[in-house]
């Protein structure tokens, strides 16, 4: 059986419970660990949240898995809750869906993205270069 990005995305959604940039920003002070997947490029140009973790994409099982080897040390356990950041929130529900793949359950992600937080008027800085 086949199925459309659209239905897999709506599948898996529905293990999600999904927050809003305030909510985001409410957790993050309470010590929920958000996680920009976003490209370089876009962080360069739109800005970055305060606080958050920056992880590129393609690594970010490795970096958020209890178990890995590889792991950053911001995780501290399975239980941890993990609000994942992409550009409008498509991305980042995938990826949100991996991490609970992973035994991560609380895992989840922006609604709307990082252009939800930035239009709610919540604090971005400035990207650091490449450098």
């Amino acid at each position: 059986m086949i199925a459309s990005i659209e239905e897999i995305l709506a599948s898996t959604r529905s293990s999600l419970t999904r927050v809003s940039a305030q909510e985001a920003a409410q957790l993050g002070d309470a010590g929920a660990l958000l996680v920009d997947i976003r490209p370089f490029e876009q962080r360069s140009r739109d800005g970055e949240i305060p606080g958050a973790l920056l992880i590129d994409r393609n690594v970010l099982e490795w970096r958020l898995d209890p178990a890995s080897p590889h792991r950053v040390s911001e995780i501290d356990g399975y239980d941890q809750l993990i609000i994942v950041v992409c550009n409008e929130g498509y991305a980042s529900s995938l990826a949100a869906k991996s991490l609970q793949d992973l035994g991560l359950r609380r895992a989840t992600d922006l609604i709307d993205g990082f252009a939800a937080w930035r239009a709610a008027g919540l604090p971005v800085k400035l990207a650091k270069s490449a450098d």
